[in-house]
């Protein structure tokens, strides 16, 4: 990356992408988070320096965004944080692990993270600030939104579209040319057969709908 990066968030998915970044010799300014028994503190050897009002310290056009919160249910808090910091004129890296396989063509939002294994086939289309976690699979054609999750182990058959602030679980399965529209939860495991409405959780196999 041409600038020094500063991670948004300490935790478990934090951790991950500052794992994936020393891999790709990017270089980390240090971790902002708001608890303040963080502060001074250090992950994977990198620096917590304080509160999120410290990424003011640095101008915009010196440092890279990364975004350090994962989701474990719908990613609306995830979404705040990428739009707030965006208002103040920041911008957000895109991270791709090694390993893991992109297409040629294949679109790429700003702030997009693709994690160790994860595959993304020709055709596709993938968000701003989406995470396509490890060893998830997105298949050729795929239009997945804004601020969406694809968590560890999932598969997405071709010519799937996936709305803005989706969240589907690890090790779900969504079949060829489904539609998942926005703000939908598709649970751990689910196999999705036919089409999600919005705002819609559905869980098992085959998916159905639930309450959230």
């Amino acid at each position: 990356m041409s600038l020094p990066v500063i991670i948004l968030g300490a935790g478990g998915h934090a951790k991950v992408l500052i794992d994936t970044l020393l891999t790709s010799s990017a270089v980390i300014a240090g971790i902002v988070d708001p608890i303040p028994a963080l502060t001074g503190s250090k992950v994977l050897g990198v620096p917590v320096l304080g509160a999120d009002d410290i990424v003011t310290e640095f101008p915009p056009a010196e440092v890279l965004l990364v975004n350090g919160l994962g989701s474990a249910g719908l990613p609306l808090r995830r979404q705040q944080i990428f739009e707030r910091f965006k208002g103040m004129g920041y911008h957000f890296a895109t991270v791709i692990h090694p390993s893991a396989v992109v297409a040629p063509d294949v679109e790429l939002g700003e702030g997009v993270q693709i994690m160790a294994c994860s595959v993304i086939q020709p055709g596709s289309c993938i968000g701003c600030n989406t995470i396509i976690n490890t060893r998830a699979s997105v298949d050729h054609d795929c239009e997945i939104g804004d601020h969406v999750h694809i968590a560890p182990g999932v598969t997405v058959s071709g010519g799937v579209k996936v709305g803005d602030g989706t969240h589907i679980g690890v090790g779900a399965t969504i079949l060829q040319g489904m539609e998942i529209a926005g703000h939908c939860l598709v649970a751990a495991g689910a196999v999705v057969v036919t089409n999600v409405t919005e705002g819609t959780t559905v869980k098992g196999i085959p998916a159905r709908v639930s309450a959230r």
